[in-house]
């Protein structure tokens, strides 16, 4: 007949195994850009995966809370909008309260389910399930296209082989006469050609 300790053994082993421990599960800070008047969330994708959440449900939860529009860029994401980053942690912080981490130990070893369409987070670490409430994916969110004549500020983030200023907003390329890199500046659009841009800087 096993001992106790054998069966005490035996009994520790059957435990569900817990991949992320509380103490080292750490959610990174977010990494926050602003061209002019967009806000760029850097790690997007590198916070998606630490909280192991699904991204389109993570960036329709964050424009509900933050009440406005967006677009994932591969691992980005670009804000309509000057958020600060305190804003954006706070936001974030709530996601992970509400989505991934248990009720019941606190633990982030969490999955979420679906049972006759209610979405369920089940803890691997304990066993305990709730009810959450639905997040519905968000649609891509088509941006204004620029147009010619119209003023917009942006950042100059690099310079081009032929000396100008080159900026970016949402999907296009805009290539400024006169500007260094790192300075915003209020630009006036002269030309659009597909996604490729040129202005020069509104003085007015």
């Amino acid at each position: 007949m096993p001992s106790y300790k054998e069966l005490l053994k035996r009994a520790k082993e059957a435990l569900p195994h817990t991949e992320v421990a509380k103490d080292r599960f750490q959610v990174p800070e977010a990494k926050v850009l602003h061209e002019g008047s967009t806000t760029v969330l850097r790690n997007f994708a590198d916070i998606c995966d630490v909280i192991n959440r699904d991204s389109q449900q993570v960036f329709a939860y964050l424009l509900r809370e933050l009440g406005t529009s967006g677009t994932i860029d591969e691992r980005r994401v670009l804000f309509k909008g000057r958020m600060p980053t305190s804003q954006i942690d706070e936001r974030i912080g709530s996601y992970v309260e509400e989505y991934v981490l248990c009720s019941e130990c606190g633990r982030p070893d969490t999955r979420i389910i679906k049972e006759d369409r209610i979405a369920i987070l089940e803890c691997d670490a304990c066993g305990a399930r709730r009810p959450l409430k639905v997040v519905k994916r968000a649609t891509k969110v088509e941006e204004e296209g620029l147009q010619e004549g119209k003023v917009y500020e942006v950042m100059i983030q690099d310079i081009g082989k032929k000396g100008d200023g080159i900026a970016k907003k949402d999907k296009y390329i805009i290539y400024v006469p006169g500007t260094i890199k790192g300075a915003i500046v209020k630009v006036r659009i002269e030309k659009v050609v597909g996604t490729i841009a040129f202005g020069k800087i509104a003085r007015d």
